[in-house]
């Protein structure tokens, strides 16, 4: 098991695309053609690309991988934490309890060997109870007859406290699936109401690998569980849902618990992260590859990361792959033109061209990344003639990712708005938190697809979805356009011609 990755190796921001992704899009003057080259020289078509990399996921924040390497060299928790987040300072958790909304049910019909209770009233062990339009139906037992029902919107267990004995678990009729907490409906979701640290025991075996405890990485554990703690609290606080999918953090309930992860949760009990006086937003990822990518914290070598699968990795790739995942025809040449700096190979891609028959591409490393199917932007580009440009990541809440909030970003001087890395990230977050209130991957926008990117003209930030596309300006918010309403848009001009939309269209 502990050669496994851990499952997070994703970004924890909202994976969207908005250009360069769906021809289509041309005709609503949403995308700008590619500069057109008057050079004959194309690779052949049996000729490959081979790129240099480290590490997998984003590389923000700790590296799951490196917090383990460092467990095994005898690191505490505090230390793996100090490390990775810095600027941080230690607190405590000032609102326990929690909603998770749970995309896979959407009903609530439960039973409790200890007993429960519903609208204030207890209801036996051996008794069920079943919630529809708020009312909760008491039945002798999973099916059987009506005992009386009462008006209620959650179905609490005799105890809310956390780390409660497995008696006092709700568990669904039929499979018997149990969550700690109480089980209902918000906002007409299925959801969990839980106390923060029962709810970290279903994340951390989802988004880490519990073996690590059973050699010497018990410590990386409770590192992971404070990051997903302090990680939700800070993702309420910016008005984000959470759910129980990896656009939160993965969350299994009762049955992704692992003993050993559970003790990781309980021995850093209501410990969280502090920054700027409210929850930091502790992104984590599998593996920095060696160097941490800063952003919101400072980017860190990360020593503790030699112990990952993924430290070093090489991808091949064929010339009609990659011009085909650009959009230049034949390829000519693939190039990293900016780099971090930080790392083996002149650290993380920044900035990526792609030359070909049909024009230029750039694009940033993380869409490269994209477009690639690469495990990381940490990589670079074997033969290349040219060192690339070396631009150092910022640092800090105001740096991409950063926790501004909306208000904070519509009081900058204008002049700094456009094409900036504030812009960007405060207009992903509010398409994040838009997208989990329309439902999700369950709602009327569907999966996600690439990453997020600013609008041509720099004003604003666009994102595109299976069966729709989202906007964001500081002056309209996020809104999103699905069905007839996008393909009116669309063909009025797109947001060239018909700015930014001011209102949700789903149909």
């Amino acid at each position: 098991m502990v050669n496994a990755r851990p499952r997070h190796a994703r970004t924890r921001s909202l994976s969207l695309a908005a250009i360069g992704l769906l021809p289509a899009l041309l005709v609503g003057g949403l995308l700008t053609a590619p500069r057109v080259l008057h050079d004959d020289v194309v690779l052949s078509a049996g000729s490959e690309v081979t790129l240099i990399g480290h590490g997998h996921g984003h590389g923000r924040g700790m590296g799951q991988w490196g917090a383990y390497g460092y467990a095994q060299k005898g690191w505490s928790a505090t230390q793996i934490l100090r490390h990775y987040y810095g600027g941080t300072t230690a607190g405590k958790v000032d609102r326990p309890e929690i909603s998770v909304i749970l995309t896979g049910k959407n009903s609530v019909n439960v039973h409790a060997d200890a007993g429960m209770r519903v609208g204030g009233q207890m209801v036996a062990p051996g008794q069920a109870v079943s919630l529809s339009g708020g009312t909760a139906t008491i039945r002798n037992g999973c099916g059987g007859g009506v005992v009386r029902s009462v008006p209620a919107q959650f179905v609490e267990p005799i105890n809310m406290g956390p780390s409660r004995p497995p008696a006092e678990f709700l568990k669904y009729c039929g499979s018997n699936q149990a969550y700690r907490g109480a089980l209902g409906f918000d906002g007409g979701r299925a959801a969990n109401r839980i106390h923060i640290d029962d709810y970290v025991k279903g994340v951390i075996p989802k988004e880490s690998v519990p073996g690590w405890a059973d050699s010497g990485g018990l410590e990386a554990l409770k590192a992971q569980a404070v990051a997903a703690r302090t990680y939700a609290l800070a993702a309420i606080a910016g008005g984000k849902r959470i759910d129980d999918t990896q656009n939160s953090q993965v969350y299994g309930g009762v049955a992704g618990e692992d003993p050993r992860t559970n003790r990781a949760a309980d021995e850093t009990a209501g410990q969280i992260l502090l920054q700027g006086g409210k929850p930091a937003f502790t992104e984590f990822s599998a593996s920095t590859g060696g160097y941490s990518a800063g952003g919101r914290f400072p980017a860190v070598r990360d020593d503790g990361d030699t112990v990952s699968p993924n430290h070093n990795w090489t991808a091949t790739i064929s010339a009609g792959s990659v011009g085909s995942a650009f959009g230049v025809g034949a390829l000519r040449a693939l190039e990293v033109v900016e780099a971090n700096g930080l790392g083996a190979e002149n650290g993380r891609a920044i900035k990526v061209r792609a030359v070909g028959s049909g024009g230029t591409v750039e694009v940033s490393g993380e869409e490269a990344r994209t477009r690639l199917q690469l495990k990381s932007s940490f990589f670079s580009v074997r033969g290349q003639a040219f060192k690339p440009r070396i631009v150092t990541p910022p640092t800090g809440p105001d740096s991409p990712g950063g926790a501004l909030d909306l208000g904070s970003l519509m009081a900058l001087p204008e002049r700094l708005l456009p094409g900036s890395s504030q812009l960007l990230s405060i207009g992903t977050d509010a398409i994040n938190g838009r997208f989990d209130e329309l439902g999700g991957i369950t709602g009327p926008l569907g999966q996600a697809i690439g990453v997020p990117n600013l609008t041509p003209d720099g004003n604003g930030v666009i994102a595109l979805f299976q069966r729709g596309m989202m906007f964001f300006s500081p002056a309209t918010g996020a809104h999103a356009l699905v069905g007839g309403g996008l393909a009116d848009y669309l063909a009025a001009g797109g947001q060239p011609v018909k700015g930014f939309p001011d209102r949700d269209r789903l149909r």
